[in-house]
């Protein structure tokens, strides 16, 4: 009973989801605004509404570790399995911008969570200051979006301008939006009560199964919009949705969660020794990668892909004390690490070389 619920609150929340933006995006295209403006600000939300809905359930619950969990969970696999898959589809186009701007702002966000979460807790007032950067960062995306490419606003006006007609269009949107976000209560809710009941029969924490199975399944959004954007060869849309959303998840998810639990959001010694960690490391990777000749080709999607199989693999490793944590440990800390590193540096300053010598 509890893997259909489990199953059926997953379900709710990619259908919730789905009504949610299109219904949303719609709406948005027909009151004139920018089909750019939309794919950056309501179909980011849009994507990003399971982890809201989660984290806001869990909070209200007093599941602290579950909101942590699906937010530093849902923001490594964003990158490493979402980006992974869609390169290895096709390679990807990074954007200058992503480079300059969205990817250190993620890295910086990142790491202004680890500094709120030492105290062991993210306060109501931490929660809403997150929110409030949130609203921020949606209003410089806007006045961004002015100076885009019309390469690029016709990516997005394919994609997200289509606007209802008429009385009838506007009352069914608005109607997919309430309903969307009804379904998205009540998935969340399913998904939550499962979750939690999967982890007291798994002998294993709370947080494992936040940062692996929630995340997966909040992420659903990402990793299809991502995927479908690849396949359709919406390169920028495959990369900037997923950096979107790392970003939304930070400032809106944990802003939300933090302002809706009574006494703040406790965050855990394990989250704070090693998986906030991880994600800041996961940011950090992402500027060789994406410097890297302005893609992200199919090997570096591999790569991605195998770091994060090998993520997975240590958390259920650790909440178990399996007996080959250890030596998988050593391996991954001494031999695969250290080489990846070296092989990124040395592509780094071979994209160097190149631009150097194409000014010269």
């Amino acid at each position: 009973m509890t893997i259909i619920l489990f199953i059926a609150g997953l379900t709710l929340l990619i259908i919730g989801a789905e009504a949610l933006v299109r219904g949303s995006s719609r709406l948005a295209a027909g009151l004139g605004i920018s089909p750019l403006i939309i794919g950056l600000t309501v179909v980011a939300l849009g994507t990003s509404s399971p982890e809201l809905a989660v984290g806001v359930k869990a909070a209200l619950s007093g599941r602290a570790d579950i909101v942590m969990g699906n937010v530093v969970g849902s923001n490594i696999l964003n990158i490493l399995l979402v980006i992974g898959l869609s390169a290895l589809i096709a390679p990807l186009a990074v954007s200058q911008k992503l480079v300059r701007f969205d990817v250190p702002l993620m890295i910086g966000v990142s790491v202004i969570v680890l500094l709120l979460s030492l105290d062991g807790t993210i306060s109501r007032a931490e929660g809403a200051a997150l929110a409030a950067a949130l609203a921020l960062y949606v209003c410089f995306m806007i006045w961004q979006s002015r100076r885009e490419s019309d390469e690029v606003r016709e990516e997005y006006k394919s994609k997200y301008g289509a606007a209802g007609r008429g009385k009838t269009g506007w009352m069914l949107n608005a109607v997919a939006v309430i309903a969307g976000l009804g379904i998205l209560v009540l998935g969340s809710h399913w998904l939550v009560e499962s979750a939690v009941y999967f982890a007291r029969c798994l002998g294993v924490s709370e947080l494992v199964i936040g940062l692996t199975v929630v995340a997966v399944g909040t992420s659903l959004p990402e990793v299809v919009t991502s995927i479908v954007a690849a396949v359709r060869g919406e390169r920028d849309i495959a990369v900037g949705n997923v950096v979107g959303s790392n970003l939304f998840n930070l400032l809106g998810v944990l802003g939300a969660a933090g302002m809706s639990a009574p006494s703040g959001i406790e965050v855990s010694g394990a989250v704070i020794g090693f998986d906030i960690p991880v994600m800041i490391a996961v940011a950090f990777a992402c500027l060789p990668i994406f410097f890297s000749g302005g893609e992200i080709s199919r090997w570096e999607g591999g790569l991605l892909l195998g770091y994060y199989a090998a993520y997975t693999i240590y958390l259920f490793l650790a909440a178990s004390r399996h007996d080959a944590l250890p030596g998988f440990s050593a391996v991954m800390l001494y031999f695969a690490i250290p080489i990846t590193l070296l092989t990124v540096v040395v592509i780094a300053l071979r994209e160097l070389r190149v631009r150097r010598g194409s000014r010269l």
